[in-house]
């Protein structure tokens, strides 16, 4: 009878991580950064490889690349792939886009 307190134990540990994953698919999967904030796109599908690429080249065509292209690719990751549709489109077109902001200075982060 040595296998069962074993056995027992093992059942035990898969029961509670089971029970951890229920948790957070409850919850709605959504993730809490170090603020305790959650995610803009918390919830949201990821965005296929490519997406924020080409919607970010089109909104920075008309600016410096590299700065314009690194912030645009991680506010479409955070927003779910939504970009305003061009260099001179309204931010209105994207509210998550248009409502983050810089944490240090409140200046609008996306460009």
């Amino acid at each position: 009878m040595k296998p069962f307190p074993l056995t027992l134990a093992l059942l035990s540990l898969f029961l509670v991580a089971s029970c951890q994953d229920l948790a957070v698919a409850a919850d709605g999967g959504q993730e809490q950064d170090a603020g305790g904030d959650v995610g803009a796109s918390a919830g949201a599908a990821p965005v296929p490889d490519g997406v924020c690429e080409a919607k970010c080249k089109n909104r920075c065509s008309q600016k410096v690349a590299g700065r314009c292209m690194g912030l645009c690719t991680m506010c479409c990751g955070k927003c779910a792939g939504c970009v305003p549709s061009g260099p001179l489109a309204s931010k209105d077109e994207c509210p998550c886009y248009r409502d983050m902001k810089s944490p240090k200075s409140g200046r609008p982060k996306c460009p």
